[in-house]
């Protein structure tokens, strides 16, 4: 199938658009080494894909809750400290001008995530750039994990397009994966993994960062 530019855009929120590395630096301050953080932010995910896979459900904050009990002797009160810093982060660099870009196109953006409401909205608007950003989406409102085909799909009919006038952009490629299987476009930056999975489908954009995702998907032949 061909792909066309997509009339909406979709950005995960955790590593994608926000950077953790304060999570990473509350981690040190209580005395868990920083580099730490990849393996729990890990484990918190494949607990929210397996509870997805097999009927069940938790939220963010429990998965991680429960993998920080799992890999550091942090007491409950320092987790929960821990677990607050997710909103309070940042924008990467590359945000606003990807962006930028996208309303200059007339393209609209939302944000999609399985982390908990209010977090994206947070990071945005400590940004400055909330006002770029139409709306953002939990799928804690229908109880499901991304790469789970229901979220995509979910998402496209919130934002009342078709999931081929959706793309998903994400620093994750199992994240892009699991939407071009779910019938979306996929955009896969760079910044995090540096080489994309082989084991994975292709990405149908790819870049270095969010900015050359974005003019990757804008270049994409027009609709109709």
């Amino acid at each position: 199938m061909t792909r066309t530019r997509p009339a909406v855009v979709a950005f995960d929120v955790v590593e994608t658009l926000l950077d953790v590395g304060p999570v990473a630096a509350a981690l040190a301050d209580r005395g868990v080494p920083a580099e730490l953080f990849g393996t729990v932010f890990g484990r918190t995910l494949g607990t929210g894909f397996a509870a997805t896979l097999t009927g069940a459900w938790c939220s963010f904050r429990d998965s991680f809750d429960a993998a920080l009990a799992q890999l550091t002797d942090l007491d409950d009160e320092a987790r929960s400290a821990v677990a607050d810093v997710f909103g309070d982060l940042a924008p990467h660099p590359d945000v606003r001008p990807a962006l930028d870009l996208l309303a200059g196109a007339g393209v609209r953006a939302v944000t999609l995530t399985h982390g908990g409401p209010g977090v994206a909205e947070a990071g945005l608007a400590r940004g400055g750039v909330d006002h770029l950003v139409e709306r953002s989406l939990s799928s804690q409102a229908i109880r499901a994990w991304k790469p789970a085909p229901e979220v995509y799909l979910w998402a496209a009919g919130v934002c009342d397009v078709v999931p081929a006038d959706l793309a998903l952009v994400a620093v994750h490629g199992w994240d892009v994966h699991g939407a071009q299987r779910a019938g979306l476009t996929g955009g896969w930056a760079a910044r995090a993994e540096r080489r994309h999975a082989p084991v994975l489908d292709e990405p149908h954009v790819s870049g270095a960062d969010l900015v050359e995702v974005v003019r990757g998907l804008l270049a994409l032949p027009p609709q109709g």
